[in-house]
């Protein structure tokens, strides 16, 4: 498809609010190949969260993402998703355990904060088969818990999730999102 399917996500989108309008839509997407007017579409469709994942440290990029995407290529989704529409939540999410370092991971989320990334999930990466990655190393819960603090208080993420099990889909940021949304809707409509 020539915008990579942003048109068919973006349907869905207004197809959902014109059935429910109090409904709140998350859309999990690729990078449609770095067109930011397919970004922008997407985002301005009625959406409530833009979701696009970095998945790993800039020098991991390679080794672990497909060759076609990119982590500048992934920051640039993120921020022209938050410059389409004023008040539009993002979020993206990063696996642990495939070789970064610390310092790389927190590089990391100081740069998408600084695409002004809203909510950041924070999971272990899991082999799914012997054909993927191997698991480098795995994360201990203390360690998820300093991510989680050093995100929400250094980095000024609204709402890090981080553990073995957390993913892009994580029920807690979930209820957070749909929490700060409806309060926000509430603020509008009193003024």
């Amino acid at each position: 498809m020539p915008d990579g399917g942003s048109e068919h996500f973006a349907k869905t989108v207004r197809t959902l609010k014109a059935l429910k309008p109090s409904i709140l839509v998350e859309c999990l997407t690729s990078d449609f190949r770095g067109d930011l007017e397919a970004v922008t579409h997407l985002a301005r469709s009625g959406l409530d969260v833009y979701a696009h994942n970095v998945e790993t440290v800039e020098r991991l990029q390679p080794r672990v993402r497909d060759p076609r995407a990119g982590y500048a290529q992934s920051l640039a989704v993120l921020r022209a998703a938050k410059a389409a529409k004023p008040g539009l939540i993002t979020k993206t999410s990063l696996m642990l355990g495939l070789g970064e370092q610390e310092e790389e991971v927190r590089a990391t989320m100081r740069d998408i904060k600084a695409a002004g990334v809203d909510i950041l999930t924070l999971g272990q990466y899991l082999q799914p088969t012997e054909h993927h990655l191997p698991v480098s190393s795995y994360v201990s819960p203390e360690q998820f818990d300093a991510w989680r603090l050093f995100g929400e208080t250094e980095c000024g993420f609204s709402y890090v999730a981080a553990g073995p099990l957390v993913r892009s889909s994580y029920k807690a940021g979930e209820f957070f999102i749909e929490k700060r949304l409806r309060e926000e809707r509430d603020q509008a409509a009193q003024h």
